[in-house]
């Protein structure tokens, strides 16, 4: 079955007898079925698979035990039982398939499994949750020609953009044992820094912390060193979507970037969501994947009819920011920028086509981070940098506070939901991380 056909689990009119997935708004309808890692909050439980409806979680493990699950829907929740959902990832899309489609069965109203399932549900209130496979390798990208333009142009005003970026998906390898669930914090990070008009560089703390709203891209079966996944095969190598916040240190990242790009400026911090959004779950939300004409066009393997028809995703992507002042005031979190994915210039399966058409071999739980998503006007840009026009221009909060960059204290969150007319809404929750102060040096 391709990633990208409807079936019955996307059925807009399908209810759940959880009553809260069928309230306007929420992210976790029945026909999203997003996987996460969890136990109950201080319970010193093992972490194990989980799956949203409404503002509960079925515990996967406990299913099992209700013989909720049979054949290949009972293997991949077996899967799931384990602290991370690598092994589920890579028995592939069919497993995976099979078991959102017995847990849609399960959920719907007047389903026989009610009673038992019931039973298996935890909510989300009092559940925590740990980053949900382990990551082997980490992968970052630039997708957003939005975004490449506009920090192009505080460097290259007349040259924003590289000759490379309209023919090749731009990538860096990042650092995965950096990267946190949400609710991480972190401490401000130190590294060297050339101030301007200085001869020699200083090792202080960054004075130009930003966020960078991004996409991750779970792998889930991946492919042999040395054998290519073809572009209409990429997404069946994907398991599924988060929301990722890959922080950035600009004035670290502006001296070290040349000539091998950024290190210490990344490393320090990454964020993810705890929940999924499998690659069959938006289906519904696909859309034509354009190239303005004038542009180069895809060379023959990173182009096809299916890329074009369908190869875009409708996301909508919202950053909010609360200080610490806010937090005392009791002011809410203040929306700063929304934008979509649909706008990136590089689709997913571009994405995963590049990234083996040397031959690497792609892992289960590796992450591929999409870069910066920002639309086509400054409203919609996914970071600081962009918003504040390189740090000359200041925005405002409703404390009364102003921001070019992030101060400590600050909580940064992301939120996401894939919204069409003929489907379901279906979200993808929130990714949130707080800036800590940087640890004294000796």
């Amino acid at each position: 079955m391709s990633a990208m056909q409807l079936n019955d689990t996307h059925n807009p009119s399908l209810q759940s007898w959880v009553t809260s997935a069928n309230q306007a708004g929420c992210d976790f309808p029945i026909q999203n079925l997003p996987f996460a890692v969890f136990r109950r909050v201080g319970s010193g439980q093992a972490f194990r698979g989980g799956v949203a409806i409404g503002d509960h979680i079925v515990d996967l493990a406990a299913a099992l035990s209700a013989d909720v699950f049979t054949g290949t829907a009972h293997t991949a929740a077996q899967a799931c039982a384990a602290s991370t959902l690598n092994a589920f990832m890579a028995l592939g899309p069919k497993a995976w398939s099979a078991l959102r489609a017995a847990l849609s069965q399960a959920l719907r109203t007047g389903a026989a499994e009610q009673t038992r399932l019931t039973a298996c549900l935890v909510p989300q209130s009092e559940a925590e949750y740990a980053v949900p496979a382990q990551i082997g390798d980490y992968t970052d990208f630039y997708t957003s020609v939005h975004h490449a333009t506009n920090v192009g142009k505080l460097f290259r005003p007349e040259n924003p953009l590289l000759p490379n970026y309209k023919w090749i998906p731009i990538g860096y390898h990042g650092r995965s044992s950096s990267i946190g669930i949400s609710g991480q914090a972190f401490h401000r990070p130190v590294s060297q820094l050339m101030k301007p008009g200085a001869t020699a560089p200083v090792v202080e703390p960054t004075k130009r912390l930003d966020y960078e709203l991004e996409l991750g891209v779970y792998l889930g079966t991946g492919n042999a060193l040395g054998e290519p996944v073809a572009l209409d095969e990429a997404e069946s190598h994907v398991f599924g979507l988060c929301l990722f916040n890959d922080w950035s240190a600009r004035d670290i990242q502006g001296w070290e970037y040349q000539p091998l790009g950024p290190f210490l400026s990344k490393n320090f911090a990454s964020t993810v969501s705890p929940w999924i959004v499998t690659v069959e779950a938006l289906a519904p939300y696909r859309t034509a994947w354009t190239r303005p004409s004038d542009d180069p066009q895809p060379l023959p393997y990173l182009d096809s009819a299916t890329l074009r028809a369908s190869g875009a995703i409708d996301i909508e992507l919202e950053v909010y920011l609360q200080s610490a002042t806010m937090r005392e005031q009791g002011l809410a979190p203040h929306r700063l920028s929304r934008s979509n994915f649909r706008d990136a210039y590089w689709s997913v399966s571009q994405m995963v086509a590049h990234h083996t058409v040397n031959g690497c071999n792609l892992q289960p739980g590796d992450l591929l981070g999409s870069g910066t998503q920002s639309g086509p006007t400054l409203e919609e840009a996914g970071a600081l940098i962009e918003l504040t026009v390189g740090g000359s221009r200041s925005l405002s909060l409703p404390s009364g506070e102003t921001r070019t960059f992030l101060e400590d204290g600050d909580t940064v969150t992301f939120k996401g939901f894939a919204q069409v007319p003929g489907a379901a809404r279906i979200g993808f929750g929130e990714v949130a991380g707080t800036v800590l102060p940087a640890k004294p040096r000796a």
